[in-house]
């Protein structure tokens, strides 16, 4: 496919410029038609610059507009931020699904609890399984990576050859799964590519990014020697760590029961894809009691910090079945992502004033990250041998030190970010058009633009508190009785602050002209006003306001 007939270009609307929410979106154009096939699908984390929000997506709103020309989606791998966003999404796109067996085993059960379970196409891949979704020639080749069944995908035009790595690191020993298949990237290079599309998470981190196996060897020496009970926490996903653990576990004489609805979901998916066929079913939050503490570990999630995980209602002694306290162990088996420290930081503090003895990976072999480090950068690129690069799966620092990697490896990167189109192919690759982008928030079970009204009040009513205020007026606008002016998270109910309120804005509203008092709408406004202003005055804030008026 070398004839350059055609044009090709990339737009990522979510994961470029920033960790998580990747959506990416490639058209094919010729002959005046043009179709548009999308890879991932997934959601990011609000953390501490976005305290009003737990889940976040990318607006797909620019090609929801043309999913008349979106010819499919191709799920690389199964970790949240590549696929949790495809049961809130789907029904904007309405396109038939291509992933491997394990991506579709996850992605059955978010669909079922979204209520899509038989609404949706999805067609399974073999890991290295070659398919075609007209005008694209797809091919997966085998990544290692934190998940099993991670793939880079091959995309054939007559423009040129592209390769979307996904997630990957280099470990000959990833434990649940193939290793990267080097041989079926060397071929690629040897048959020549236009472009790499590239995982940048690690692209400032020298050297290797460490391998599944050395991680099993630690935990199992670490575990050992431990007495009281032990908790461990890891990415729900990894379920290569899920079996070290397990493994571990068993070679120190405890039996494992899994706690977090997270980690269920990923143990049946795996067992239903034949992955720990080797390990005895875990047990349940319920058995938990019924061990010696001796004789317990438990998997956990919450290794985020996430509020309503089972790991941080432990800290904080609310969860309903399992507790830890002096003598236990908490074992971080995971890293900490940007963003997340401060509710890391509220988690541990928590364990640790409970008596609780924690390890991280900054003090033991617990973890080893599942994307590439500089060298593996550099191998890929020796391997693949691309006219061009672009990366993606990072923010701007680990996006400028890939581009830098990429150019001493001889090839020509391009810098980019969410929402500009890169026209890859006839020509040198070139910006030459942007798409509108946006986030959207997971509100309860909707979604909500994150710039858009609803989370602008809810910012403002997390700093600034919201003030609630009831009157009655007559017909002639006159003030019945007192006010009630609430103000939960700003005001006690029994401060005397709250009656001065009270007082002051029926003041106020009974200065204001007669002719104004008789207009409902108007009134209301006013009375906004006035008690925006009595708050100002009375404690220098500007929290939310809303008023209840009703005519008596």
């Amino acid at each position: 496919m070398d004839s350059e007939t055609g044009e090709l270009a990339f737009l990522p609307l979510g994961g470029t410029g920033e960790i998580g929410m990747n959506l990416n979106l490639y058209r094919w154009r010729e002959a005046g038609t043009e179709k548009w096939l999308a890879v991932d699908c997934g959601i990011g984390f609000g953390g501490s610059e976005l305290p009003e929000v737990e889940v976040m997506m990318a607006d797909p709103g620019f090609i929801a507009d043309r999913k008349d020309k979106l010819v499919g989606l191709v799920i690389t791998h199964a970790h949240e931020d590549h696929i949790g966003a495809v049961a809130w999404l789907w029904p904007r796109l309405k396109c038939p699904i291509w992933c491997t067996p394990f991506a579709a085993a996850v992605l059955r059960r978010k669909l079922a609890e979204n209520g899509l379970a038989n609404q949706v196409k999805i067609n399974v891949i073999q890991p290295g399984g070659s398919f075609d979704i007209k005008p694209f020639a797809l091919r997966f080749i085998t990544m290692a990576h934190s998940i099993p069944e991670a793939q880079a995908l091959v995309i054939d035009t007559p423009a040129g050859t592209v390769l979307h790595t996904g997630d990957w690191k280099i470990d000959a020993n990833p434990l649940i799964g193939a290793p990267t298949d080097e041989a079926a990237l060397a071929a690629l290079g040897e048959k020549g590519v236009l472009a790499i599309v590239c995982d940048s998470t690690n692209a400032m981190v020298e050297g290797h990014s460490g391998s599944e196996l050395d991680v099993r060897r630690s935990l199992s020496a670490l575990i050992r020697d431990l007495s009281g009970r032990v908790a461990v926490t890891c990415f729900a996903s990894n379920v290569a760590r899920m079996e070290s653990v397990a493994l571990a576990a068993r070679d120190a004489g405890r039996s494992v029961a899994i706690v977090g609805r997270s980690l269920r979901n990923m143990d049946a998916a795996a067992r239903e894809c034949g992955y720990l066929k080797t390990l005895p079913p875990f047990l349940t939050e319920d058995d938990i009691d019924d061990v010696a503490d001796d004789n317990i570990l438990m998997l956990i999630t919450g290794s985020q910090g996430e509020d309503r995980s089972a790991l941080t209602r432990i800290a904080r002694d609310d969860h309903p079945r399992v507790s830890l306290g002096e003598g236990d162990t908490v074992i971080y088996s995971s890293r900490m992502i940007p963003g997340n420290e401060r509710a890391i930081g509220t988690v541990q503090d928590n364990l640790v004033r409970r008596g609780v003895r924690l390890m991280t990976d900054d003090d033991h072999l617990v973890h080893v990250s599942g994307h590439p480090a500089r060298d593996e950068l550099r191998r890929i690129y020796k391997l693949v041998k691309p006219r061009y690069s672009v990366p993606v799966h990072g923010e701007w620092r680990h996006l400028s030190a890939h581009a830098e990697l990429a150019r001493e490896a001889g090839s020509t990167p391009f810098m980019m970010e969410d929402g500009d189109i890169i026209t890859l192919s006839p020509g040198r690759p070139a910006i030459t058009d942007s798409a509108p982008v946006g986030r959207l928030v997971l509100d309860g079970t909707r979604l909500v633009p994150l710039k858009g009204e609803v989370m602008s009040a809810r910012r403002r009513m997390l700093f600034n508190g919201i003030v609630v205020a009831s009157v009655a007026v007559d017909q002639s606008g006159n003030v019945r009785g007192r006010p009630k002016v609430t103000a939960p998270g700003l005001l006690d109910p029994e401060d005397p602050e709250t009656d001065r309120v009270a007082s002051d804005f029926a003041d106020s509203l009974q200065n204001l002209p007669a002719n104004l008092r008789r207009d409902d709408t108007a009134l209301l406004d006013a009375a906004r006003s006035a008690l925006r202003r009595t708050l100002g005055r009375k404690m220098g804030k500007r929290p939310m306001v809303d008023v209840h008026l009703i005519r008596v």
